[in-house]
């Protein structure tokens, strides 16, 4: 099969991601979302289509980009989840990849019916879902309805996941549960570092000049929506702690949010001043990872909840070890890269007294530093999309059952 006819393989990749559409024809989307896509757009041996919804007057807080959907290398179709059938995927689909949320249970249904193949993603476990809604709700009633709604949304993804030909993991807590009821599963680590952005061992030694001298503070760092799930204010709870113990240190917070405002109150009535510093957003590429890869002795993660969060590979691909609450999410990481320290949950004493503790032995943080980039380096961002495009594309032949097509991923990427 030539280049021409590989050309003819669409995939459709459903997200239930919003854009916003401004009145010059063009799209505001994530920077993170639109990097994914244009990687998936590259590494796909055929055409792709992305159908997102559109933004309802949500803010993002993340950094965001404003493109002209024409000049992306992929088609971006604006539809709501409720115009999605079997006849969307009958014409123009070869395979549908589609993120697992509720209102996207139907598609491998839609994809049997159409008779092409279909492919979920997800990241959530119920466990996870269910923790997010019990922290951004506080009315006790609503927060138990909800609770029950995702309960009763878990049957209906376990039978479109099982409906599927494949599924697609983001971190070990999805993939445990759901590859129990699909075999032909994945296992990725998504994040936004690219190869050429991996730290080296010579950053780490060069960083541990600073760091095993006791009389340089200890340079902490965290990264990150300044929100409830993240358990941003436990920051200050860690630094305010860390001074009783008399621990030196800076302490660098990264990110904006609703608790950027009682935070900054809350290091200055706390007399934190000198030592916590609110440093806003930042340019991924250009500034976030060049400042923690030379700048970062340690990452401390007060997340509440198990989200695959980007920002435990992302660090770890600066050579920065992570000390973090034991989240689900964040308790497989440590088990697959045996790099980290896990903390119990929501105590953020705990996580300074080890934090004190890591300051009396220095060198353990050096050689943690270069076991996590060891296991950051095999999930760079090119890498994981690689990875995830081949099992979507060897799904695709498995189900077309054309043993004579087994070279043509390889030759179509040769051909681009």
């Amino acid at each position: 099969m030539n280049h021409e006819q590989c050309k003819k393989i669409n995939l459709v990749l459903i997200n239930p991601y919003q854009v916003k559409c401004l009145s010059t024809n063009k799209v505001q989307m994530l920077k993170k979302f639109l990097d994914e896509m244009v990687e998936f757009s590259a590494l796909w041996p055929g055409n792709m289509r992305v159908f997102v919804e559109q933004d309802k007057n949500k803010r993002e807080v993340l950094e965001t980009v404003t493109v002209n959907p024409q000049e992306l290398p992929f088609n971006l179709e604006i539809i709501s989840a409720d115009r999605l059938g079997p006849g969307t995927f009958s014409q123009n689909a070869s395979i549908v990849y589609v993120s697992a949320a509720h209102k996207y249970t139907n598609i491998s249904k839609y994809c049997q019916i159409a008779k092409i193949p279909s492919i979920y993603y997800s990241e959530c476990t119920l466990k996870t879902r269910q923790q997010i809604k019990t922290l951004s709700t506080n009315n006790p009633i609503l927060r138990l309805r909800r609770n029950l709604w995702e309960k009763n949304t878990e049957k209906k993804y376990i039978k479109a996941i099982k409906l599927a030909n494949g599924f697609h993991a983001n971190g070990t807590p999805t993939y445990d549960v759901y590859r129990q009821i699909n075999s032909n599963s994945l296992l990725y680590f998504d994040n936004r570092v690219p190869r050429s952005l991996l730290a080296k061992n010579e950053d780490i030694q060069a960083k541990a000049k600073y760091l095993c001298d006791r009389n340089q503070p200890l340079r902490l760092c965290f990264s990150g929506r300044l929100i409830k799930i993240k358990g941003a204010e436990h920051l200050i709870d860690i630094a305010q702690e860390l001074r009783k113990l008399r621990v030196p240190f800076q302490m660098f917070i990264c990110g904006d949010g609703e608790l950027k405002d009682k935070m900054q109150s809350q290091i200055a009535t706390r007399g934190l001043e000198n030592f916590v510093q609110l440093m806003g957003n930042l340019n991924f590429h250009s500034q976030l990872i060049p400042f923690i890869k030379h700048n970062i002795d340690l990452f401390v993660c007060c997340h509440r909840q198990g989200d695959p969060s980007c920002t435990y590979l992302e660090t770890m691909s600066c050579g920065v070890p992570i000390i973090g609450y034991a989240n689900e999410a964040f308790s497989g990481v440590v088990k697959c890269s045996e790099a980290g320290w896990l903390i119990d949950m929501n105590a953020p004493k705990l996580m300074a007294q080890k934090i004190a503790e890591l300051n009396n032995n220095r060198q353990m943080i050096k050689q943690m530093s270069f076991k996590a980039l060891d296991f950051a380096s095999q999930h760079y961002f090119e890498a994981t999309y690689e990875k995830r495009v081949n099992h979507l594309y060897k799904t695709y032949l498995d189900y077309n059952f054309d043993p004579t097509k087994k070279d043509m991923f390889q030759s179509a990427n040769a051909a681009n």
